[in-house]
């Protein structure tokens, strides 16, 4: 591993952590890892210890050729030797956190990836004078951790609370200018005052 895959954003709030060559199956180690991406670092840690303990488990959602299930998941294993190399690996990355100074409580795992390292070629002596291959598929492990931004929420606006009017009232008036002028007589000459003055307005 010559570079990580990713660059931080704020290199900064950021801290990395890596190893190279790990004789540990790569496909468990993919797996327990994709689980950990995005958690903070006290969750993820109780996670992989719990893992180590088979308290939980690891759902396989990719490698997952004749994988076992637990309730709650579809397929799912425990990987011990796996999450101690990731466990390894996150506590490697939490003491460069406190070395640059960062808020280790606020650490989140930003980035997590699991790549193929060379395979190990190795014999396994058979019958009849055969001899087959007895390969090891090591991987390595990258790892950035990033402080999280606390949000800090706004201060409550002093809403000045409005004078509801309802459309009853508000409808009110012009049934009362409706109702004078069906009220008026023919006769222009015995409407009274106010009626005349309802009328004028109009």
């Amino acid at each position: 591993m010559v570079r990580y895959s990713l660059n931080p954003e704020n290199p900064t709030k950021s801290c990395k952590s890596r190893d190279s060559n790990l004789r540990v199956h790569f496909k468990n180690t993919h797996e327990t890892a994709q689980v950990i991406k995005g958690m903070h670092i006290q969750k993820a840690t109780k996670y992989l210890k719990d893992v180590t303990l088979k308290k939980q488990c690891a759902p396989f959602r990719r490698y997952n050729g004749g994988v076992a299930k637990q309730w709650g998941w579809t397929q799912g294993r425990w990987p011990k030797k796996n999450a101690e190399f990731l466990l390894h690996v996150l506590k490697n990355a939490e003491s460069n956190a406190e070395l640059k100074c960062l808020d280790v409580d606020s650490l989140v795992i930003e980035h997590i990836q699991v790549n193929k390292a060379p395979k190990i070629y190795r014999q396994i002596y058979r019958a009849q004078s055969w001899i087959n291959p007895y390969m090891s598929s090591p991987c390595h492990i990258e790892m950035i951790l990033t402080e999280k931004e606390q949000i800090v929420p706004k201060p409550e606006e002093e809403v000045a609370q409005k004078k509801k009017i309802s459309q009853k009232k508000l409808k009110k008036p012009k049934c009362m200018h409706l109702r004078a002028l069906t009220a008026l007589p023919e006769d222009p000459g015995s409407i009274p005052s106010t009626h005349m003055a309802t009328h004028n307005c109009l």
